[in-house]
């Protein structure tokens, strides 16, 4: 266990059904859908939390946990100290089919658990996002901040912006704004093409973030929200430090894929090695799954799925357990693809294999009439 990290608590936010996703999350949560590198989306932020080792981690679960919490007990537990992670489910914690009604309402509820330890810093990461990162220095740079709060944010373009919050800081990185998901967003003053946002990961000083959340439960129009509630209100306070991570990590990439497009883009871009982020070490490589492979023309066979020879696809995601035959075409023609498939607007088509199933009594019954 690293000094900087032995008085951390790690709680992991992964409740997200990814609705955006459509069909791959139809039977499990966004983290578990499978992604580049082996594994799931989850790996990403696990291999940072293994390499930081906090004193413990506690993972929050809620929507269709199932996949999710069989491949974290398989493949990462024996990755932390004996008695280390805890998966909290949220209907099983607040005894609500509906489990926790927000980011922070996770955290509240599990509050006795989390400062058992009694932690002088919680660290809160997201499950959902694609990158690599020393926490550690993160948590080192919250500590010389002086101040309770520290969120870690990067650069996007001004057009994607509005899907995150948006952050502006003073000369210190102190943050002076932060407007969730705007319409307009605010650009960085030294890049006008880019903004500032909230990656979701946060330090803060343990005793703070109690105040905090005890505070926000008991106010009744709270949506019970890290990004609603607590940051803004944080923020007003002038109690909220900004980690640049791309200033203190060389080639530091971080990808939010929430969106076919950006699942099928980011998946491309590990798997190809265009951009510069290592895959995550499993604790024990023979036991990742089947890596996701690439096919010409921009097509992602997620594991489990196959493509016949002679198939033609482009700019499509194949689902796992799908198994596309030799004489389909998809990605040329969108009123085509938008019959028998999902496709975004910028063009990218899920395949599944229940869309499959449908295609072929489609076509079935064409060739009937033709007979």
């Amino acid at each position: 266990m690293s000094e900087i990290a032995h008085n951390i608590v790690a709680v992991m936010l992964a409740g997200g059904q990814g609705s955006r996703l459509f069909e791959l999350t139809e039977d499990m949560c966004k983290p578990a859908v499978p992604f580049a590198g082996g594994g799931r989306i989850v790996d990403w932020t696990m291999a940072n939390l293994a390499h930081c080792a906090p004193a413990r981690l506690l993972v929050a679960t809620q929507y269709r946990p199932a996949a999710l919490i069989d491949h974290l007990n398989t493949i990462w537990r024996d990755a932390f100290a004996p008695g280390t992670m805890h998966i909290r489910d949220g209907g099983v914690v607040t005894g609500q089919p509906e489990g926790y009604v927000g980011t922070a309402d996770a955290v509240t509820r599990n509050l006795s658990e989390i400062m058992a330890p009694k932690p002088d810093h919680v660290l809160v990461v997201a499950a959902d996002h694609v990158y690599r990162m020393d926490y550690s220095a993160m948590i080192a740079a919250h500590r010389a901040s002086g101040l309770p709060v520290t969120v870690a944010v990067d650069r996007v373009p001004l057009e994607q912006a509005r899907a995150f919050g948006v952050i502006s800081v003073d000369g210190r990185g102190r943050v002076r704004e932060f407007d969730e998901k705007p319409q307009d967003p605010k650009p960085m003053a030294r890049d006008p093409s880019r903004a500032l946002v909230s990656m979701g990961i946060y330090v803060f000083d343990a005793a703070w973030l109690r105040t905090a959340l005890v505070a926000d439960h008991e106010v009744p129009l709270s949506s019970h929200d890290f990004g609603h509630d607590i940051l803004p209100d944080a923020v007003l306070h002038g109690a909220v430090q900004a980690y640049d991570v791309a200033e203190h990590e060389a080639n530091f990439f971080w990808r939010d894929v929430g969106t076919l497009d950006a699942l099928r883009e980011t998946c491309i871009a590990i798997a190809t090695g265009s951009v510069r982020c290592a895959c995550p070490a499993y604790p024990d490589m023979a036991a990742r799954g089947r890596f996701t492979r690439v096919l010409p023309g921009g097509t992602v066979v997620l594991p489990g799925a196959d493509v016949a020879r002679g198939a033609l696809l482009q700019n499509t995601i194949v689902a796992p357990g799908a198994y596309v035959p030799r004489d389909l075409v998809a990605g040329f023609n969108r009123y085509h693809d938008e019959q028998h498939f999902r496709v975004t607007p910028s063009g990218t088509v899920l395949i599944t294999p229940g869309m499959l199933a449908r295609h072929a009594e489609y076509e079935s019954r064409i060739n009937l009439l033709r007979a």
